[in-house]
């Protein structure tokens, strides 16, 4: 039978930076509410949680943004606010690429773009970078004051 430990919290009287729980080789930490299951832990640090609905489950991993942006794309580019962005270069008139801090991968990544008027159009996608132009009405490069990007996938 196995051990069980039941407590309402745990604290770290020792005064370093860990909880004093360590996981062996195939051991997992569960969490359960009302005795189901509502995340699990193993012990390479896969996360699975209950999803919205309550029946299936999501890899906390799989389910997270792993690049966003938010940039000024007119006159001199500007980052506002990003995650996992090495770089951005103005290649031209709407035309830019990004690089990741933490590559991707592989190129088969999911993008999404957003740009308060007009389109994107992806070039290219690599697991270092990625390069897009933002596109008027008339499908011609425009620069564009607010652009953002989201990547979803794996990360290397």
């Amino acid at each position: 039978m196995a051990s069980k430990i039941e407590v309402d919290e745990i604290f770290n009287a020792g005064g370093d930076n860990d909880t004093g729980i360590d996981l062996a080789t195939n051991d997992q930490i569960l969490l359960k509410v009302a005795n189901a299951t509502r995340l699990t832990m193993n012990s390479t640090g896969q996360t699975t949680i209950v999803g919205e609905g309550g029946t299936t489950t999501t890899s906390l991993q799989q389910g997270l943004g792993k690049y966003w942006t938010q940039f000024n794309g007119t006159g001199t580019v500007a980052t506002q606010d990003s995650f996992n962005q090495g770089g951005l270069t103005d290649n031209g008139t709407g035309d830019y690429t990004t690089s990741f801090t933490n590559n991707m991968n592989n190129d088969d990544y999911a993008s999404g773009f957003g740009t308060n008027t007009g389109e994107p159009e992806i070039h290219t996608l690599a697991t270092s970078s990625f390069r897009a132009s933002m596109l008027n009405s008339s499908g011609s490069n425009n620069d564009k004051s607010i652009v953002s990007y989201i990547i979803l996938g794996d990360l290397a």
